[in-house]
């Protein structure tokens, strides 16, 4: 596999919530326990338009954007600056680092905002090795719920 590219990133915007859905969209079949959803409406709602531009909007979650060449290549986001919220990269760019690009990325700006002692995330069972990987610990079993399951996780700074 080649090296990618230094990534473009910048702040999201209300107008990238189709973007950012679409790709959210691509990858729920390894968000949800079932392929097709059933059972997790209530969180595929929270990755829809409304939802999304809900979340641009406010002050407290800060989304930032990765392209490469134009082409969308990720997105992350912080709520609260400490719990990080979403990290979505396109299929073809798993395991090939962009994740952790738009990790440290989203780090960094958190960092520089302040009053950081500690990072937090719930981790899918696919993203699981990545969050370890990046320093995060799993600080109780995993979690099935509303269709999903996820591992609560915790980095401490």
């Amino acid at each position: 596999m080649t090296t990618l590219p230094e990534p473009t990133l910048r702040p999201a915007l209300v107008a990238d919530a189709p973007a950012i859905v679409a790709l959210i969209d691509d990858l729920m079949p390894f968000l949800t326990l079932h392929p097709d959803g059933v059972g997790a409406e209530k969180f595929i709602e929270h990755c829809r338009q409304p939802a999304i531009e809900s979340y641009l909007s406010l002050s407290n979650y800060h989304y930032q954007l990765a392209h490469i060449d134009g082409e969308l290549a990720g997105v992350v986001a912080m709520r609260d600056n400490t719990h990080l919220f979403h990290m979505f990269v396109p299929r073809a760019l798993h395991r090939r680092g962009m994740a952790r690009r738009l990790w440290q990325a989203a780090r960094d700006a958190s960092l520089a905002r302040g009053n950081v002692t500690a990072f937090t995330v719930n981790s899918s069972a696919y993203a699981l090795p990545l969050y370890e990987s990046l320093g995060f610990v799993a600080t109780g079993p995993k979690v099935e719920t509303g269709g999903i399951a996820f591992v609560p996780m915790r980095m401490e700074l």
